[in-house]
């Protein structure tokens, strides 16, 4: 694409509030080997997900785990609980969310030297909006078809959400974002434009647009109020309680006027449940609840993860986790005392929490100082009573080299690294591929996410 169509583009459109990043005169091309891998990843994250789902509730009812053994994990439920107000536990646990899972879900994948590698699953992902946006820009000049062409992206996002009114033809539809998430209102502003130009009543709405009437959940147009029948939640549940109309929201969806996606299901925004998959007591679990296929790939994709809990141990016991001077950890604390290899891990937050997301907790240990390092275990193990924290093998991404614009609009071949992010919709079983977002960051960035230095890109399928 042309440098100066793409700036008149994005100076027309805005689609973050008040971010910029890098262009290219190509999307990033992805071979068809490649596209049937990430529909495969697809399949296994959604697989992944369904386990997750069987596996809290089963924890949090008391149930066993496993057909034919007596495997009972109650620790499951009080981890993936751990900091959450009881009103919203109480409404995780309901009947009216048992078995429900996200519409959308979205890894995060890095490109390593053994392939992909997932560093999180996000069931509120941004980047839907930004992602159809940018494929209907380039696709017009793309040499190859791009992945999510004609408006898959949006068709997909309508048709799970009015699903979930089968009784209306043309339900109306309210993206409700939050102020903590409203960096991402413009992608979602022009994701709802697009859907409306098809006939489509979908609105996106900031959350304190939207109020009660007669029990119902209703939004003004022109002076007029108009019923909601389907809220799409783009905000995570951490920030629910800074929702002035949130009771409003969850009123509405309790007694039927609204449908509600995704579920009010927190234990899906933690990332502890990447740990639970590695953890030795629920190997048998996994191996039950998952696909044969889909447990393989989940095994080469999702890095070696623990759950840091500080809670004290018996004088013999060691710490399921990494090691720290060629020995297993007595306390998480141990990890201090680790070498600058042994620090090659990722400590965060496991969710509930502000610093949950857009890498804000992130601490890797191999790139900062040894004092660093301890004062961020010290903040983890504090806050482990509250908000759970995750370490995590660090999988270093590989270079790869695509063609950039400069600031003066000249092409050249750029070093980097990639994360990159498909976009599945859930239909059914079936994890459903409808775009791909490449996010194309300097070489020296061991954090890969969107920043000014970075260029992000839809996706075709070469071949």
């Amino acid at each position: 694409m042309d440098f100066e169509e793409l700036k008149e583009a994005f100076a027309r459109q805005e689609l973050f509030e008040g971010k910029t990043w890098r262009t290219s005169p190509k999307p990033w091309e992805l071979s068809g080997e490649i596209v049937e891998s990430l529909e495969a990843i697809g399949q296994a994250s959604l697989d992944f997900y369904k386990a997750l789902e069987v596996l809290y509730s089963r924890s949090a009812d008391g149930k066993k785990l496993l057909r034919n053994k007596e495997l009972f994990a109650p620790w499951v439920a009080e981890y993936l609980d751990r900091g959450k107000p009881k009103e919203l536990v109480a409404l995780s646990r309901s009947k009216a969310c048992k078995g429900r899972i996200p519409p959308v879900i979205r890894p995060d994948l890095l490109v390593t030297q053994d392939g992909f590698s997932i560093t999180e699953l996000d069931s509120v992902p941004g980047g839907i909006g930004l992602t159809a946006y940018l494929n209907a820009l380039y696709q017009k000049d793309s040499e190859y078809p791009m992945l999510g062409a004609d408006g898959a992206m949006a068709n997909a996002f309508y048709r799970r959400l009015a699903g979930l009114a089968p009784e209306k033809d043309h339900p109306v539809i309210a993206i409700v974002i939050s102020e903590e998430a409203v960096t991402y209102k413009p992608e979602m502003d022009w994701l709802a434009e697009q859907l409306q130009l098809k006939g489509f009543r979908v609105f996106s709405l900031h959350a304190d647009d939207v109020f009660p009437l007669g029990g119902a959940l209703y939004f003004d147009v022109e002076g007029n109020p108009e019923k909601i029948d389907v809220v799409y939640r783009f905000f995570e549940l951490f920030d629910l309680a800074n929702i002035k109309t949130a009771e409003f929201i969850i009123e509405a969806w309790e007694s039927g006027e609204i449908a509600l996606d995704p579920p009010l299901r927190p234990f899906f925004e933690e990332k502890a449940a990447m740990g639970l998959y590695h953890h030795h007591l629920l190997a048998e679990f996994w191996k039950e609840a998952i696909p044969k296929r889909s447990h393989k790939i989940l095994d080469s994709l999702i890095p070696k993860t623990w759950i840091v809990d500080p809670a004290p141990l018996p004088p013999g016991a060691v710490v399921d986790g990494p090691y720290a001077q060629g020995c297993p950890l007595h306390s998480w604390m141990d990890l201090a005392e680790a070498s600058q290899k042994e620090r090659n891990l990722v400590l965060k937050i496991s969710g509930f929490h502000e610093t949950a997301w857009g890498s804000r907790s992130v601490v890797i240990g191999s790139d900062v100082s040894k004092e660093e390092w301890t004062l961020a275990l010290k903040e983890g193990c504090s806050m482990a009573d509250t908000h759970l924290h995750v370490i995590q093998e660090f999988r270093k991404s590989v270079r790869l080299k695509h063609l950039l614009y400069s600031k003066d609009g000249e092409i050249y071949e750029a070093s980097g690294r990639l994360r990159l992010n498909p976009y599945y919709f859930v239909n059914g079983d079936k994890a459903e591929l409808a775009g791909a977002l490449a996010t194309f960051c300097p070489p020296d960035k061991k954090i890969i996410h969107g920043m000014e230095d970075a260029a992000m890109l839809p996706c075709c399928v070469k071949g």
